[in-house]
């Protein structure tokens, strides 16, 4: 039986929803990720910036030499998260193949579900129109018979686009005179060693097979059943991570170590906050560290299966103290070992405490799903919070 896929991607994801919530700054070339005068890269910029050149991943340096008078903005993970889910829940009522690339991005099998919500035309503007309606954003969308194709539909008409590849002769005919890179899988390496040989185009793909082996081997192989419209990948629905992270990089490099046991505080409560939403407990946690001469180290402890917050900070905090203490430009915390169960091993005497924090506990995490991650701030962390902004 033949495949339908749809392919979402969401337009300008962040800068969408910037410009949804302050509608001045439609129009205007909006940069999200760090200021001007900060370390980092644009996470994701408005369709006016990308005209001076701009683009995920760019240095925020270099984005600013080439728009220095965009407009630029941190970006606001909570409320980009919390538009994401509203997103997928969209997605969600039309099949429940589902594979999520990011936030802003996804491929649907509709293959089964056509019968009960119509042709796969019909589903892909019934999503269109509901994220327009409920979320206040655009998407564009592709059908195809395969995840290449579908993919390469929804890039087609972009922004607020929609497309279709059907058959292995319509994707042919639209790329044939593309670059190499236009075929998933050919990364800047590959498509260089491509280039290098003479090989330009798909159509020089086509007429150069044995080369393209010969190049690459196996994975030329591949690029050239990708090239000729054959794409076995299976969506792959959402499974359960095998690690959960995040870290935070320091505009200054931080000699003080108190002060990055009070990033670490605050990393924890996010982490904490995540896993509780996701139903699941942690036994390993790793410390992350990278030094002002980008020397980056780990270290791991693996003990009780937690949740919470103030455990996981207790353990990362501990690892601190292992560390030699230089200038570091980055600290991060990841979460691995991870169990729906969060059987521990207690005393007699420690149980009765432990279930009295953990009931304080889920009460807090329900109070924060309910009014924002912000709504419970212990004292620790009130005080990191306002160090951090000094």
């Amino acid at each position: 039986m033949d495949k339908t896929i749809i392919h979402v991607d969401m337009d300008a994801f962040f800068a969408a929803i910037e410009i949804r919530d302050n509608p001045d700054l439609a129009g205007k070339p909006l940069i999200i990720g760090a200021l001007p005068h900060e370390r980092g890269v644009v996470s994701t910029c408005s369709y006016e910036a990308r005209k001076y050149g701009v683009h995920s991943a760019m240095s925020i340096k270099e984005a600013y030499r080439r728009c220095p008078r965009g407009i630029y903005m941190h970006p606001n993970g909570e409320k980009y998260w919390a538009a994401s889910q509203r997103v997928h829940a969209i997605w969600a009522d039309y099949t429940d193949i589902v594979e999520y690339v990011s936030l802003d991005e996804g491929y649907l099998d509709v293959t089964g579900t056509t019968l009960l919500h119509g042709d796969p035309r019909q589903i892909g503007f019934e999503i269109k129109r509901r994220v327009v309606e409920e979320i206040g954003i655009t998407c564009s969308v592709g059908v195809g018979y395969t995840m290449m194709s579908a993919k390469l539909a929804s890039e087609e008409m972009k922004p607020d686009g929609f497309f279709e590849i059907r058959s292995p002769k319509a994707l042919k005919k639209l790329i044939i005179d593309r670059d190499v890179r236009t075929i998933m899988g050919v990364g800047v390496k590959t498509a260089e060693v491509l280039h290098q040989a003479g090989l330009q185009t798909v159509r020089d793909l086509y007429q150069n097979r044995k080369l393209v082996v010969t190049l690459l081997q196996n994975h030329g192989k591949q690029i050239l059943e990708l090239a000729d419209g054959t794409d076995h990948r299976a969506i792959t629905p959402y499974m359960d991570p095998k690690s959960i992270g995040k870290e935070h990089t320091f505009q200054e490099d931080i000699r003080d170590f108190s002060y990055l046991k009070d990033t670490l505080l605050l990393i924890a409560k996010e982490l904490s906050f995540e896993i509780h939403e996701k139903g699941l407990y942690a036994a390993t946690v790793t410390l992350k560290i990278t030094y002002a001469n980008m020397k980056q180290i780990t270290r791991s402890k693996t003990g009780d299966f937690t949740n919470r917050g103030s455990e996981i900070f207790k353990t990362a905090a501990s690892l601190l103290q292992t560390i030699d203490k230089r200038p570091v430009r980055l600290v991060g915390i990841s979460l691995s070992s991870l169990s729906k169960t969060g059987a521990r091993q207690l005393s007699l005497l420690d149980t009765h405490n432990y279930e009295q924090e953990e009931k304080i506990d889920d009460v807090t995490f329900q109070i924060q799903q309910k009014y924002g991650k912000g709504a419970v701030k212990t004292a620790n962390e009130l005080s990191a919070e306002k160090r951090q902004k000094q």
